[in-house]
C-alpha cells in the first residue's frame, strides 16, 4: 500500500482498539508507516482526550512498538493537539486541529452532533451560522502560532454534519472568506494538510475534509497534503486512502508518503 496513515487513535483517547492492536492491522494492511496521534488532554475535563497522567505511559507503549516491529514499518509517536489542549512536547509530530470554539466562557463542541450545533448557534449566535463559522476559523487560522503544529487537521471539521443536515451554507460569501482568510494565514507557515476520510467510515458524510474548493486553494500555494482516515479502530484504518490517492494524482496535487520529508 503506497499510502500511510497518521491521523490515528486508540484507547489512550477514544479509539477502540490497543495501540498494538492498531499497528498489526497497519502492518496486515501493507502500510510502510504509521503514526499514532491521540487526542492531547484538554484545558478543561474532557472524555474523550487522554489523561495528563496517560502521556508517559503513551509515550513509551509507542516507542516500544516502533523498535520492536521497525524491520516490518516505521512508527511515529504523534499527537492531536487541539487549539484547547495543554501544550505537549516530546513528540515526532503534531497534528493541530480545532474542535471546540470558546464563547461567553463556554466551550462549544463543533462536532458532537447535528442537534448540537443547531444549538448552539440559536443560543450563542442568534442563529447566524455564519458567525459560527468565523469565529472557528479564526481558530483554524491560528492553529500554527498556538500549537507549533505539522499537520492541519480536518480543516473543515465545521460541516461535520452539512450532508445529512445543511446547517451551514458553503456558497456565501462569508463562509469563503472566513476559510480564505484562515488559509491565508497559514501560507507562510511549514504546515501541511490532510486529506481526512474520517467522517466517511463514521457514516457523516461521503466526501473527505476539506472539500474540493478549498483543497484547490491549499494546493494553489504550493502546499503538500497527507491522506489519512482519522481511524478509530482497526477496521477503518484504510477508509478511501487508496480512492483519495488516486484522486489528487488525478489533480496533480502534491501528497506525502513519507512523513520524514516535513519533519
Amino acid at each position: 500500500m503506497e499510502v500511510s496513515t497518521y491521523h490515528t487513535h486508540t484507547n489512550f483517547s477514544d479509539g477502540k482498539n490497543t495501540n498494538e492492536q492498531m499497528l498489526k492491522m497497519a502492518i496486515e494492511l501493507g502500510m510502510r508507516e504509521y503514526g499514532f496521534s491521540d487526542h492531547a488532554p484538554m484545558i478543561f475535563p474532557c472524555s474523550w482526550a487522554m489523561k495528563k497522567e496517560a502521556t508517559q505511559s503513551y509515550k513509551n507503549i509507542i516507542l516500544d512498538l516502533k523498535e520492536e516491529y521497525k524491520d516490518q514499518i516505521k512508527v511515529y509517536l504523534g499527537i492531536e493537539q487541539d487549539y484547547y489542549s495543554i501544550p505537549a512536547s516530546g513528540y515526532d509530530y503534531i497534528l493541530g486541529s480545532v474542535h471546540y470554539i470558546e464563547k461567553n466562557g463556554e466551550y462549544l463542541p463543533l462536532d458532537e452532533s447535528a442537534k448540537k450545533t443547531r444549538e448552539n448557534i440559536e443560543k450563542y449566535y442568534d442563529g447566524d451560522a455564519l458567525a459560527y463559522c468565523e469565529d472557528y476559523y479564526k481558530l483554524v487560522g491560528d492553529l500554527y502560532n498556538k500549537t507549533r503544529c505539522n499537520i492541519i487537521g480536518h480543516f473543515d471539521l465545521i460541516t461535520k454534519f452539512n450532508e445529512i443536515d445543511p446547517i451551514i451554507d458553503t456558497t456565501h460569501p462569508r463562509y469563503v472568506r472566513a476559510y480564505t482568510e484562515a488559509l491565508e494565514s497559514l501560507k507562510n507557515t511549514p504546515v501541511i494538510y490532510e486529506i481526512n476520510t474520517g467522517a466517511i467510515s463514521r457514516g457523516y458524510r461521503t466526501s473527505p475534509y476539506p472539500n474540493d474548493n478549498i483543497i484547490d486553494i491549499i494546493a494553489s500555494q504550493g502546499k503538500k497534503f497527507v491522506i489519512c482516515s482519522d481511524t478509530h479502530s482497526t477496521d477503518s484504518i484504510d477508509c478511501n486512502l487508496e480512492s483519495e490517492k488516486e484522486r489528487l494524482k488525478q489533480k496533480g496535487y502534491k501528497y506525502i508518503t513519507d512523513l520524514s520529508e516535513i519533519l
